[in-house]
């Protein structure tokens, strides 16, 4: 899908159910399997934040923190984060999020998943770039690693 300097598409088809991709997309645990991150005994609930280390190689030092948006069952889920907080001596805190939407539509041969991450506008400019340079390639390769989840559980 196109993109702006503010903001990253993604669309996938992937062949199972809505309720399949649903529960891949909205259970913090199953999320996590395919995200890369250890939400284990965690839940998504509107309003509220999750955080996790990492589970990359390399990258376990890192804490990866959501806030959960809203859910709406089987076909829309959102949260905020600060994209590409990767420098431990950062803090982040003070700067805009950004809102990662993802949207589940039945299609034929399975559900259609439309991911859409927006705000890199408000980010600041010294790091903006390379956020969404960063994130438009991790949302590509998550992409893929949902579909294979999906595949596979």
């Amino acid at each position: 899908m196109s993109e702006s300097t503010d903001r990253i598409e993604r669309e996938l088809l992937l062949k199972a159910p809505r309720s399949r991709v649903w529960r891949a997309v909205s259970t913090a645990e199953e999320f996590g399997a395919w995200f890369g991150l250890n939400l284990a005994g965690k839940q998504f609930v509107a309003g509220e934040s999750v955080s996790s280390n990492i589970t990359f190689e390399g990258w376990e030092h890192l804490v990866c923190e959501m806030q959960i948006d809203r859910v709406e069952p089987e076909s829309y889920f959102s949260y905020r984060w600060h994209p590409y907080a990767v420098d431990p001596a950062v803090d982040y805190s003070q700067e805009p999020t950004t809102l990662v939407e993802i949207v589940l539509e039945d299609a034929d041969g399975g559900t259609r998943l439309r991911l859409v991450e927006s705000g890199f506008d408000q980010i600041p400019v010294e790091r903006r770039a390379e956020a969404f340079r960063m994130n438009s390639g991790g949302w590509t390769a998550q992409m893929e690693s949902i579909a294979k989840y999906v595949d596979e559980t």
